[in-house]
């Protein structure tokens, strides 16, 4: 081997190694430092969030502030329709165009149900209670829909509509920082809340 080929095949491992040390060192820093850093951060600054926004009462986690999950009994607030039942593992919207007669057809459907569940007019019904979200676990329904099932809970749980109206509005929570998004209502904390009035109501 002569001294030209000797040479170049000494740069060659130079480089090669210089690559491979880059990527470890890459890998190592951008890979595992940074996701470790931010999830540290993540912790320190928003510790109630960066765990999922879960929710526990006496003890025992309820649920998460940021996942719809269903409530069959009459004495609750319902959640808007999910296209995946509520699976955290299968999250998805039906993927069906607004020209779909089955999406249609389903719409009708669940405004009959709903309007029927209610007491009221099928073109009172709002559209989140009938519609499904992109994600499938949106944890809030608008104002409207609150409002329409408020003689059902009050009546399922012997309370005064007023009472149940009142608390609705409590738990209505405005755009964030006053401009972004829609006025909304937190099902599972609104659940939550009325039951810790039940509860307030046999303590007494």
């Amino acid at each position: 081997m002569n001294t030209e080929t000797s040479t170049a095949a000494s740069h060659d491992r130079s480089l090669l190694r210089a690559s491979i040390g880059l990527s470890l060192a890459t890998l190592l820093l951008f890979g595992l430092g940074y996701s470790l850093l931010a999830a540290g951060l993540g912790r320190a600054l928003f510790p109630h969030e960066a765990t999922g926004s879960l929710v526990e009462r006496g003890g025992k986690i309820v649920g998460s502030a940021l996942v719809a999950q269903p409530f069959a009994d009459a004495r609750y607030f319902q959640p808007r329709p999910s296209a995946s039942n509520y699976d955290l593992m299968a999250l998805a919207g039906s993927n069906q165009a607004r020209t779909n007669p089955d999406l249609r057809k389903r719409i009708d459907e669940a405004r009959a149900s709903v309007a029927a569940r209610e007491g009221v007019d099928p073109a009172d019904v709002p559209g989140d209670l009938v519609t499904q979200s992109g994600g499938g676990i949106d944890p809030q329904i608008s104002p409207q829909a609150a409002r329409i099932q408020i003689a059902r809970v009050a009546r399922a749980r012997g309370l005064d509509a007023a009472v149940v109206r009142t608390l609705v509005a409590k738990q209505t929570e405005g755009p964030q920082l006053g401009l972004f998004g829609q006025p909304r209502v937190n099902v599972l904390a609104l659940n939550l809340a009325l039951d810790a009035l039940d509860a307030g109501r046999g303590a007494q």
